[in-house]
């Protein structure tokens, strides 16, 4: 059993996201991606999200028709930030697999130059594959800027989680933005998910920055 992690806001889950997903399980033939939404993620202290259960419900609808991704609440379940490495730790279990199942986490390019800085960056990057879908283009050269920081093997390791696809361009922010204004964001929102947000009027209020 090979497992994807996919950790974030995801507010709300857009094409992106599903792109990164897709391409990651492509790229290491993983059984399933497991998406997992964030309470309150360490590196956005004081952002307004929706609520838990609009962006896990959100997940689920985008989610519905392949049965190999998965949504996990564990860190909407878990008192305060959310640590992937708490995360690592915890989601075999919580999915019935064993401890020492080959766990793949799914990085998004801009988030490598604060690796370092993670709960327990080592550890972590030991414990599981890391996979980076290139976005900026310049992920390569930020690896090297990490090797000295975090170690030749953890360096070679992120080298080999390095996916190549076609980007996709889609910001939360500027969605969430277009949605206050009532416009429709096409193609960058699944249809199932616009048509949640707009029953439940969920950015319908909320200023376009947050």
């Amino acid at each position: 059993m090979r497992v994807g992690i996919l950790g974030g806001s995801f507010d709300p889950v857009h094409a992106g996201h599903l792109h990164v997903a897709r391409a990651a399980q492509r790229a290491f033939a993983l059984d399933r991606v497991v998406f997992v939404p964030a309470a309150r993620p360490p590196h956005k202290p004081g952002q307004l999200l929706a609520s838990g259960l609009d962006r896990t419900t959100m997940l689920e609808i985008a989610l519905e028709r392949d049965p190999s991704f998965l949504v996990s609440t564990i860190e909407l379940e878990r008192a305060g930030p959310s640590f992937t490495i708490d995360t690592v730790r915890a989601l075999p279990a919580e999915l019935g697999l064993p401890a020492d199942v080959e766990l793949f986490l799914l990085i998004g390019g801009d988030n490598l130059p604060d690796l370092p800085a993670w709960r327990e960056a080592g550890e972590l990057l030991r414990r599981v594959q890391p996979v980076v879908v290139l976005r900026a283009g310049d992920e390569q050269e930020v690896v090297e800027r990490l090797r000295a920081t975090l170690g030749e093997e953890v360096a070679q390791r992120l080298e080999r989680g390095l996916v190549r696809a076609e980007p996709v361009a889609v910001s939360a922010t500027q969605l969430r933005a277009a949605l206050v204004r009532g416009e429709d964001p096409g193609a960058a929102l699944p249809q199932g998910v616009l048509e949640y947000i707009r029953a439940r009027g969920i950015y319908a209020a909320r200023p376009s920055g947050r």
